[in-house]
C-alpha cells in the first residue's frame, strides 16, 4: 500500500512537469507519505522491514527523476549519521548483531550462535547437498529458526551449491522483469510501481542471503516466496499480481473499452 500511495503521490505532482518532484515542498511532500509507516515499524522496532521501504522508495525517487545534487546530499547525511545512530539510537540489540556480524566468534554460545550454525550448514552442503532431510545442522536442531530467517541456509547444507546458485539466478530474473515492466510501462504510476516492487525484492533478497552467509549484519528478513510464512507470501503474490497487471496493460487490445 505504501508503495501504490507513493507512487499515486508522485504522478500527481509531475502532473505539472517533471521537475515537481525536485521542489524542496513537493519531495518532501511525498517522503512524508513514506515517513509515517517508516517511523512505526522502526518504533516497533523492525529495522530489517524499515530498510526495504527505505530502497523502494529510493528506487521509485530514481525513477521519477530526482536530481543528483539529493542524492549526494542523501549519502553525505548517512555517513555522517550512521556512527551517531550506532552510538546514541540503536538499541542495545541491534547493536550486538552488528558487532556479531563483525565478529561472529566473539560470542559463539550466544549472539554469534546462529550465524556459525548458518555458514556451517552451507558450507557442508558443498557443490550438491547432503540431501533433502539429511542435513547435520538443519535437522539436529543446531540451526534455528530453520524454515524462516535461516530457510536458505538449509538449502545450502541439503541441496548444494547448484540449487543455491538456481534461487539466486531466479531472484535475479525476477527483479530484472520488475524493472524491465518499470521501463515499459504505460504510464509513470504503473513504471512507480513496479521499480518500487522491484526495490522490495532486492533487499529480501540481498539481505537474507547476505545474512545466512555472514556477509550482512541478521535481521528478521524473510526470503520472499521460500520461508514459512501466510503473510509474507500473500504479499509476494500481491505484488507479482500487481507487476502481471501493469505488464498486460501494456497490451490495450486485451482490454475492453
Amino acid at each position: 500500500m505504501v508503495i501504490l500511495f507513493l507512487a499515486f503521490g508522485i504522478s500527481k505532482l509531475q502532473e505539472k512537469g517533471k521537475e515537481q518532484i525536485n521542489k524542496p515542498l513537493k519531495l518532501l511532500a511525498a517522503l512524508m507519505i513514506v515517513a509515517v509507516p517508516l517511523l512505526l515499524i522502526i518504533k516497533q522496532p523492525d529495522y530489517g522491514t524499515a530498510a526495504a521501504y527505505i530502497v523502494a522508495t529510493a528506487m521509485i525517487l530514481f525513477a521519477a527523476g530526482i536530481n543528483k545534487r539529493y542524492i549526494i546530499c542523501t549519502i553525505l547525511i548517512v555517513v555522517i549519521s550512521v556512527p551517531l545512530l550506532y552510538m546514541y539510537v540503536l538499541p542495545n540489540h541491534a547493536k550486538s548483531r552488528i558487532e556479531v556480524f563483525l565478529n561472529p566468534e566473539s560470542d559463539p554460545r550466544g549472539a554469534g550462535y546462529n550465524i556459525i550454525q548458518s555458514k556451517l550448514a552451507i558450507g557442508a552442503g558443498k557443490l550438491t547437498g547432503m540431501g533433502i532431510l539429511n542435513g547435520n545442522q538443519t535437522q539436529l536442531g543446531y540451526l534455528y529458526p530453520k524454515t524462516t530467517d535461516f530457510i536458505f541456509s538449509v538449502i545450502g547444507e541439503e541441496m548444494g551449491f547448484i540449487i543455491s546458485s538456481g534461487i539466486v539466478v531466479l531472484y535475479v530474473l525476477i527483479i530484472n522483469k520488475a524493472i524491465y515492466i518499470a521501463k515499459t510501462a504505460k504510464d509513470d504510476v504503473g513504471s512507480y510501481i513496479a521499480v518500487g516492487i522491484a526495490g522490495v525484492f532486492l533487499f529480501h533478497m540481498i539481505e537474507n542471503i547476505g545474512m545466512t552467509m555472514g556477509l550482512l549484519p541478521i535481521t528478521g528478513v524473510p526470503l520472499l516466496f521460500l520461508s514459512y510464512g501466510g503473510s509474507s507470501m500473500i504479499t509476494s503474490f500481491i505484488c507479482i499480481g500487481l507487476l502481471l497487471s501493469i505488464s498486460g496493460r501494456r497490451q490495450k487490445t486485451i482490454f475492453v473499452k
